[in-house]
Order: C-alpha cells, then sequence, then structure tokens
C-alpha cells in the first residue's frame, strides 16, 4: 500500500514543479505512513531510456531523495512511497519501481494470495523476480503479457487486467507503469475498503490521519494543462485536480500527451 504520483510534460520538470512547493510537501509529509521506502523513474527526454533510483529508507529523511526532486529530471516519470504490505520485509529488492527493458512499474495495493498471482506467471517471468513482493509479480504479468501481445503494450496490459480482475476481484490494482512510449495509469480498487484499522494503529485519533486514507485510500486524481498531464493518488487534495472514475485505465502518449482510454475491464 502506497503513494503515487505521475506526470507527462513538455520538458524537463523536477517533481517538486510539478506539484509546487507546498503540495509536494504535503504528499513527503504522507511518508508519516508510507515510510517504507521511495523511487522514482523518469526519461529525460522523448525517446531517452528510463532511468531509475530507489532506496529502501524513508524518503522524508534520505537527502537523495530531496535532491532528485529538486533536479528537472525528465519530461515524464513517477515517484512511489512504500507502505510494506504487513509481513513483507523492507529491502532494496521489495521496492519500487520494479524495472526491466525501459519499462518501470509501481503499486499501490495488496494482491493475495501472492502464490496464486506467482501461478499465472509463465517460468520464464519467474526466472526474473528478486523480491517477495506482490507488486513485482503484478510487474512480471504485465510485462509477460505484453510479449504475448508481440509488444502491443495497451492490448498487453489490458491482458493482464483482465486476468487479474478475475482471479483477484477484491484487490487493488492502482498502478503507474512507465514505458519507453506511454505512461499508464491504472484505478481498479473498487471492491477494496481503505486500510482504516492499519491506520487507526498508528495515529491517536482519526482526525489525525493524513487526508482522505480514512475515507478513500486507494483514490486517484488527475489534472491536464496546456502542457502536461498528472495523475496522483489520495493525500495531497489540493485545488485544481479530478477524480479518477472507477476501474478506469489510461495510456498517456509520451510524445504528444494524448489519453486514451484502455478497453473497459469488466469486474467479475
Amino acid at each position: 500500500m502506497c503513494r503515487l504520483l505521475g506526470y507527462v510534460t513538455t520538458r524537463p520538470t523536477s517533481v517538486v514543479d510539478v506539484l509546487g512547493p507546498d503540495d509536494f510537501e504535503t504528499f513527503t509529509a504522507l511518508t508519516e505512513v508510507h515510510s517504507d521506502g521511495w523511487g522514482m523513474a523518469w526519461h529525460r527526454a522523448f525517446g531517452d531510456s528510463t532511468e531509475s533510483v530507489s532506496s529502501a529508507c524513508n524518503a522524508s529523511i534520505d537527502p537523495q531523495y530531496k535532491t532528485l526532486s529538486e533536479q528537472p529530471l525528465g519530461c515524464c516519470g513517477l515517484v512511489h512511497l512504500r507502505w510494506a504490505t504487513g509481513g513483507l520485509p523492507v529491502s532494496a529488492e521489495n521496492t519500487h519501481p520494479f524495472t526491466d527493458a525501459g519499462y518501470a512499474f509501481a503499486h499501490n495495493g495488496h494482491i493475495a494470495p501472492i502464490a496464486h498471482l506467482e501461478a499465472q506467471l509463465d517460468p520464464a517471468s519467474r526466472e526474473k523476480l528478486i523480491g517477495d513482493t506482490d507488486s513485482e509479480r503484478y510487474f512480471r504479468l504485465i510485462m509477460q503479457c505484453i510479449d504475448e501481445a508481440a509488444g502491443d503494450e495497451a492490448d498487453g496490459v489490458t491482458r493482464a487486467l483482465e486476468i487479474l480482475v478475475r482471479e483477484f476481484p477484491n484487490s487493488s490494482l492502482n498502478a503507474l507503469l512507465l514505458t519507453p512510449s506511454n505512461l499508464f495509469a491504472i484505478h481498479i480498487n473498487s471492491r477494496v475498503d481503505s486500510p482504516v484499522e492499519a491506520l487507526r494503529e498508528m495515529f491517536e485519533s482519526v482526525e489525525a490521519i493524513p487526508a482522505s486514507h480514512a475515507t478513500e485510500y486507494y483514490a486517484m486524481d488527475y489534472r491536464i494543462t496546456d502542457d502536461a498531464v498528472h495523475v496522483i493518488s489520495s493525500g495531497v487534495d489540493a485545488e485544481g485536480w479530478t477524480r479518477v472514475p472507477e476501474d478506469a485505465a489510461v495510456m498517456i502518449d509520451l510524445a504528444t500527451r494524448e489519453v486514451t482510454r484502455l478497453h473497459p475491464v469488466p469486474l467479475a
């Protein structure tokens, strides 16, 4: 369970400038809950290879996070703040984003049982696993399906989501996938409740829980400007954002910023 931020812009932009200093501070303050590591991925320009950095440290006290967030790293990218699912280790191997062949993936949710998720993978995909998380297995399923679709990213992502919705209808599939050509934003979670009990254990009162976490933990918002498309998970609650519809997935073209909704994924 984590926080996500994705962006596609016309020019290299720092993460701080994506949100503005005040909202970026609010986003980073969500490490009060999401303290189990962080990661970023980006393209310096359209057509460039994907670069990424991740750390199992709390972002709010990691100087590398602050340094990178203030740099105009690229024209597109994603940020992930991790809240480790109970029982899964806080380690470099389990820290998002997961990357391979120019793709970077970050997930907000939990897909269980993990053994059944791993069973959806072919032997070649299972051999590439290095960590313990359901999120990495989710990523490997997407990569496997894109390969089966002869490299068609939209078809591959849709195939993977169809499998996951069928096999795990009560799981949050919220995720960002940065590819050589697109940023995919996935918001599929309508059967999942906010983790209220886990949050209450961390705070003295419901009022102390960060904004929207107790009621709309899995919500995602977006905004489209003249030169950018942004998507963010709940917790910042700033003006100018629009709620992403339930159970939707979109593909944002990195070159044109055109937003295409994927074929609807019906819930079982």
